[in-house]
């Protein structure tokens, strides 16, 4: 069994880097521990809580993700692979909230970023919320964390496993968007 530590929830980009990685590297028996940042990614992996980090760096269009860079310049780790994953964006809410009635926009900053042409033509007025994860913000909309009146910013996947209605598809500005991750390993002394 090899544990992955990955900066996301359930249903995160970071997940779907994992599962890609797994099967790139033809791994079957794998756990995942959901840590959300890569703070807690790197601090688990140098406690040897888990086997093997996964979380991102950059992006096509994003550019650089600064909480991956503050964290990495903490810890010492070996890069195991870096790796491009297509990103997609979706913007959801809960089921049967109406459109007019969105007041608030909310994701992670990364994926705010990705999507600003689109928010700014499509939600000029709308506020928008940096949340600790893309799929954290979903699942906290469904449990009400968050208020009816917002709407989330995540992958698709959240929205089955959340329940959201999905409003748009495929808002992020490139649509060819790419997110690079890395896969780490506790140095070897």
């Amino acid at each position: 069994m090899i544990t992955f530590g990955i900066s996301g929830g359930r249903a995160s980009f970071s997940e779907q880097a994992t599962q890609q990685y797994a099967q790139e590297e033809k791994l079957e028996d794998i756990d995942i521990d959901y840590l959300v940042s890569v703070k807690n990614v790197l601090e688990a992996l140098d406690k040897e809580l888990i086997d093997i980090g996964i979380f991102p760096v950059e992006n096509s269009s994003g550019g650089i993700v600064e909480e991956s860079l503050y964290a990495m310049a903490l810890h010492i780790f070996e890069i195991q692979k870096i790796f491009k994953v297509s990103v997609r964006h979706f913007l959801m809410a809960l089921p049967g909230i109406k459109r007019e009635t969105i007041i608030h926009i909310a994701s992670h900053p990364a994926a705010l970023r990705e999507c600003q042409t689109y928010l700014k033509t499509q939600w000029p007025q709308i506020q928008l919320y940096e949340y600790e994860d893309t799929a954290k913000a979903a699942q906290a909309l469904k449990a009400k964390i968050l208020p009816a009146t917002t709407a989330v910013i995540a992958p698709r996947v959240a929205a089955d496993l959340y329940d959201l209605e999905i409003f748009d598809e495929n808002i992020q500005d490139d649509k060819l968007n790419v997110t690079t991750f890395v896969a780490v390993k506790k140095k070897k002394s």
